[in-house]
């Protein structure tokens, strides 16, 4: 794959978001095992949030 025409905008727009979902989502499932239900929904809550800014903003700003 060819990935020299990726803007440095996008990859570093790219790279938060994904840090950010990621972290969001693997601390729901923390606190969900931890049997801390309202805090780990509250975590999956923000990951989807975080997702949807996701594509917003790069359907918004890179399209």
């Amino acid at each position: 794959m060819d990935v020299s025409e990726v803007s440095a905008g996008l990859f570093v727009v790219g790279v938060i978001f994904i840090l950010l979902v990621g972290g969001l989502l693997s601390m729901s499932i923390l606190r969900f095992f931890q049997g801390k239900k309202g805090q780990g929904w509250g975590y999956m809550a923000g990951s989807v949030v975080s997702l949807i800014a996701f594509i917003f903003v790069v359907t918004r700003w890179f399209d």
